[in-house]
């Protein structure tokens, strides 16, 4: 299958690699912001040449929000957005994978496990027995989901509050103790 890339910088190129490990041909980068050698133009405005092409999802994870928003313009273009597996990698036939996932060499995707739509598992990750992944997460590499744990990118947001409450915390006692003490 002929497949584009929606997004061009670092993540996109990991993307392409797969895109040809899993035996589909790279038709060109689509990118709504960045414009450089290789893009053929932004996702609204793709030339009619490319019309037959799938479209696979390039964007990582520093802005989960915007990549999800980014999905969902790719989903309503109604071109096929396939799951990539990496040949070397093993997801369980139990395993429920969603449109656009993305599951890298030496992964495992065990028994009853559900990844959510645009899921990336990074090379050697293992989401173990019946967990479920949330949509537009990504797993780190060699990282370890047991069995039955959940994961959202809402988590991550939590405890990004958390630890920012934390912080707060501490430098509020800190400036208690530094104004008592002069």
């Amino acid at each position: 299958m002929r497949l584009l890339i929606y997004g061009s910088r670092s993540f996109a190129t990991t993307v392409a690699d797969l895109v040809r490990d899993c035996g589909h041909e790279v038709a060109a980068m689509v990118d709504d912001v960045h414009a450089r050698v290789g893009v053929i133009g932004d996702l609204a405005s793709v030339p009619d040449e490319f019309q037959d092409c799938g479209i696979v999802l390039g964007i990582g994870y520093r802005d989960l929000p915007g990549r999800w928003k980014a999905w969902q313009r790719m989903r309503a273009t109604g071109r096929p957005t396939p799951t990539l597996v990496h040949p070397r990698a093993y997801v369980a036939s139990t395993a429920h994978i969603e449109p656009g996932c993305l599951v890298m060499a030496g992964a495992i995707v065990d028994r009853a496990a559900r990844l959510g739509a645009a899921v990336v598992v990074w090379p050697g990750a293992c989401i173990n027995h019946d967990c479920v992944v949330e949509s537009n997460c990504f797993i780190s590499p060699n990282a370890t989901v047991c069995g039955h744990a959940p994961v959202s990118y809402t988590h991550l947001d939590v405890y990004k509050r958390q630890e920012l409450g934390r912080s707060r915390a501490r430098s509020s006692a800190q400036a208690r103790l530094r104004a008592a003490g002069s």
